[in-house]
């Protein structure tokens, strides 16, 4: 239903054309929306005019004229006069909110479609029959974006989105909870990870400028039917959720790329606590280790084990660093400069990191 605001607003700028008041009522006699000072219509007359089988009538100095919408009567017109200009402009008011009703809904019901279609809700043949109705192309190539921000109540993250992409376009914004924001992106034209990773990177960089908000989007695989846009969101809600345990540091996370983290993440818990038992026994485990140690660990496996490069870009001589790593050798066991141990560590970092994950979001 359209809000009383948007009729308001409609109606003053009618008022302000014609100078004539106008006002809007609900079924009930109730005033939705009223260009004059004070409503001085009683409310049987409103529900008189609306039961009775005539679309517009003159009564007590007033026009009153019926807005329908697929047969169903709506609202009622009340142009305040009984000329004929005055019946003209409450033709006009009339036309324009059946219109403006028609839009809204149109626009709830294609809202409503999506969200449908993200959580699978529809059967195929309702998919094609709904989008041929709603003028929806089923047959163009898209990928789902999911942009999460700290701001659960607040409308400007997705009137920014609205502003960006346009259903004129074929892209379609809409949610399904309150933490997060869903692009359904049209890729008629770009269809390369590069492409996916620069809207992406978009989005992350409007939403700093323009609100000053520090967002994570993670986005899914390209589809090319329709019907599995359902299997890009339900990636792009896994890149999420593995980005904010494995890759915490990035604000942009593709499905594509989460690699061993996204084979963690669907371990069974008790399977990982086994693992981490069995490699480092009763030795020290990943999570006890100090920030220091974990920074260093972290550095050298960016450096691509390369003791020269890590020591020089922490600092720190070459020794100091062959010493830290010999230290968590005696830990736990494991010499990460050799390519079996250094892979059976990063493994059990992430594994420690995921069960720490559950663990905290476990109630």
């Amino acid at each position: 239903m359209i809000s009383s605001q948007v009729i308001q607003n409609s109606i003053d700028e009618l008022k302000a054309v014609t100078k004539i008041d106008i006002g809007v009522y609900d079924l009930d006699g109730h005033p939705v929306a009223i260009t004059m000072e004070k409503n001085e219509i009683p409310e049987e007359r409103i529900t008189e005019f609306a039961g009775s089988a005539a679309d517009s009538q003159v009564i007590g100095g007033e026009h009153l004229l019926k807005v329908h919408d697929d047969g169903e009567l709506i609202y009622v017109i009340v142009a305040a006069g009984n000329s004929e200009d005055v019946y003209m402009v409450g033709r006009i008011a009339a036309s324009q909110i059946k219109n403006l009703a028609i839009a809204y809904k149109d626009r709830f019901d294609r809202n409503n479609f999506i969200q449908n279609l993200l959580l699978d809700n529809l059967l195929l043949v309702d998919i094609h029959n709904r989008a041929k109705k709603l003028h929806i192309d089923a047959n163009c190539p898209r990928a789902i974006f999911l942009v999460e921000t700290d701001l659960e109540k607040d409308s400007t993250p997705i009137e920014l989105m609205k502003g960006m992409f346009t259903t004129q376009a074929g892209d379609y914004i809409t949610t399904v909870d309150e933490s997060c924001i869903i692009l359904v992106k049209s890729l008629k034209d770009g269809r390369e990870p590069e492409d996916l990773e620069k809207t992406a990177r978009l989005i992350s960089d409007m939403m700093g400028a323009e609100a000053m908000l520090n967002v994570r989007v993670a986005y899914g695989t390209v589809v090319e039917e329709l019907k599995d846009v359902s299997k890009s969101y339900k990636e792009a809600k896994m890149a999420l959720e593995v980005g904010k345990i494995f890759y915490v540091e990035k604000k942009v996370v593709a499905y594509s790329a989460l690699g061993i983290g996204r084979l963690i993440y669907q371990l069974p818990i008790n399977l990982c606590k086994m693992f981490i038992d069995e490699i480092f026994e009763d030795r020290t485990i990943p999570e006890e280790l100090d920030e220091e140690t974990l920074m260093t660990i972290n550095k050298f496996f960016e450096n691509n084990l390369n003791v020269s490069e890590t020591s020089r870009q922490l600092f720190v001589h070459r020794n100091t660093l062959v010493y830290r790593i010999e230290k968590l050798q005696k830990a736990t066991g494991l010499d990460i400069r050799t390519f079996d141990d250094a892979l059976t560590f990063k493994i059990a970092l992430m594994v420690a990191n995921y069960m720490n994950y559950l663990e905290k979001n476990t109630y």
